[in-house]
């Protein structure tokens, strides 16, 4: 297996990118490899990696359907519902607690 190139970080050649700046260019990967990576030093741990793709190689990203809109809207639904009381809390229920804020603190007046 050969090794991939790396290069420092911000010093990538052209026509190389992450997987970040293909999404903002309103690109993904399209199932190519990864041709090299990226390296970001850092104090006391080991590097930050990225792994770039070829730009010319890249497809467009898939349109969102009316299924996956309707998924993505249950799902965030379903993170706003407590599991103790059934309603709707406003918020993503904080998974430290696992619940809403009024029912896992009862006795606190400092919710609404």
């Amino acid at each position: 297996m050969a090794t991939l190139p790396v290069y420092p970080w911000r010093l990538a050649p052209d026509g190389l990118a992450t997987r970040r700046q293909l999404r903002a260019a309103g690109l993904r990967p399209g199932g190519q490899d990864v041709v090299a990576q990226v390296e970001r030093p850092r104090q006391r741990r080991g590097p930050l990696t990225a792994f770039l793709y070829r730009i010319d190689r890249a497809r467009p990203v898939r349109p969102m359907t009316p299924a996956k809109t309707a998924a993505l809207a249950r799902a965030n639904a379903a993170r706003r519902t407590c599991p103790a009381c059934r309603t709707d809390a406003g918020y993503v229920i904080p998974v430290s607690l696992g619940m809403c804020v009024p029912c896992a603190y009862p006795d606190s007046d400092q919710h609404v």
